[in-house]
């Protein structure tokens, strides 16, 4: 009897969803770790597994991941798993330092994951072992996903010989060189304002985790997860960009047409030195080689995506997280222009992305309708015209910017616009408030 229960319980379509969605993320991290070692670098597990011991790469990451992972906890418990976390951590930097190698932290944070993931397996059955252990996995995915991300980075600068920046740089035209205007912008403010937006640029992940925790804050009251929030699509942006990289590879302007900033080497590399006081001048583009180490992270521009859901997922918490929301966004969007990572054509695609890969995750939680449907593959449909839009007409774009320019932020309006309407329909309507009836007054 009990086995036919465990039987049928497997057989549930959210368990296999589950069960596949497992293996599926377990073999594209081995598919990436053996890619990664093919090239002569650690993948994305061993990255992973050094961090027990060795200096993390990104400490505000992990006790980001921590965090997530304690929402299913009861507040003494988040209490005690901090405490260890710090216990630990501490020694790991006073040998650090005692050793002058690199003051990071964040073992302990990944320590208490691990230790939380045990815990879970040998002392909680039934529904309380099941929500541990999605809390630890929550937490681990986000860490993994910045792991799988370094060696998706790797494999596009290795296997994409050539990059495609000539015709993002010409089509660009079309928006006014927005990359060269906002450069010269960041960097009349100096040092202050350049590590302002390096700070914002840099921990993205942490702000999408204070937004998360908001949404997730019932968690270990309800002892459930909501069917759907921000994670969810961060983590789905994260695993499918990097294919469109493949696709488009563009190293962006400091790069391609800078001095190779930050001791890449890719100044000998670049087209021209003219970011980013002179734009490029128009002409027929072609796709030029370029060195293996840059990374062809450009198209989309995932940082903006992020920035974008961050701001969706922002809308219904209260005012204090709706402002850092949108600061989070115009500070992510002049940090990706003012660097010279990305064009403006980047950011236009990356809004796409995102409210297309956002409105996918919605439906897929709720359940696919005709309008969610609808609304998936006309985001899917602009996105896909403005990849080939860029890669064929960028000659065009640039010579007509007062026709294209416009174009090209109403494509993207559009989505948007189909996006509100679509989900204000789907959102729960309130109950009225009912009136008490009106009572005859004692004389």
């Amino acid at each position: 009897m009990k086995c036919r229960m465990m039987s049928a319980s497997w057989r549930q379509p959210r368990v296999l969803l589950w069960a596949v969605a497992g293996v599926v993320a377990l073999g594209f991290l081995i598919a990436l770790e053996i890619a990664a070692r093919g090239y002569g670098m650690p993948g994305p597990i061993t990255n992973q597994a050094r961090e027990v011991i060795l200096a993390p790469a990104s400490g505000p990451l992990l006790y980001a991941g921590m965090a997530l992972m304690m929402v299913v906890l009861t507040w003494r418990q988040r209490f005690i798993a901090l405490g260890v976390a710090v216990a630990i951590d501490v020694p790991f930097f006073v040998v650090r330092w005692a050793l002058g190698d690199k003051l990071t932290f964040g073992n302990g944070a990944l320590w208490v994951m691990l230790g939380c993931a045990v815990l879970a397996v040998t002392r909680r059955t039934g529904p309380e072992r099941v929500l541990l252990l999605k809390g630890v996995g929550l937490g681990l995915l986000l860490v993994a996903g910045r792991k799988t991300g370094d060696a998706w980075l790797l494999i596009t600068a290795e296997t994409r010989k050539t990059v495609l920046d000539p015709y993002l740089a010409t089509a660009d035209h079309a928006l006014g060189n927005p990359s060269w205007l906002v450069g010269r912008i960041v960097e009349a403010t100096g040092p202050v304002g350049e590590h302002a937006l390096d700070f914002v640029y840099v921990q993205l992940a942490v702000a999408a985790v204070v937004v998360a925790l908001y949404q997730l804050r019932n968690v270990a009251a309800e002892r459930r997860f909501p069917g759907h929030h921000l994670v969810r699509t961060f983590l789905a942006i994260g695993l499918l960009g990097p294919g469109i990289y493949m696709i488009f590879p563009v190293v962006g302007p400091i790069f391609a047409y800078g001095t190779g900033a930050f001791g890449t080497g890719g100044e000998q590399w670049a087209i021209a030195d003219l970011w980013p006081h002179t734009p490029p001048p128009i002409s027929a583009p072609h796709a030029v080689p370029f060195d293996e180490l840059t990374p062809r992270n450009c198209m989309p521009s995932l940082h903006t995506a992020w920035a974008t859901v961050i701001f969706i997922h922002s809308r219904k918490a209260p005012r204090a997280l709706r402002f850092a929301g949108t600061f989070w966004l115009i500070a992510t969007l002049s940090a990706t222009l003012g660097f010279g990572y990305h064009y403006g054509v980047d950011l236009v695609a990356g809004v796409v992305f995102a409210v297309t890969v956002e409105a996918a995750m919605r439906s897929l939680d709720r359940g696919w309708d005709r309008a969610g449907i609808r609304l998936v593959v006309f985001g899917t449909t602009v996105f896909a015209a403005l990849l080939l839009s860029y890669r064929y007409l960028p000659m065009e774009m640039a010579r007509h910017p007062w026709l294209f320019g416009p174009l090209l932020l109403l494509a993207m309006a559009s989505v948007v616009h189909a996006y509100m309407r679509t989900t204000k329909v789907w959102e729960p309507k309130a109950a009225p408030v009912s009136q008490a009836e009106p009572q005859p007054e004692l004389v």
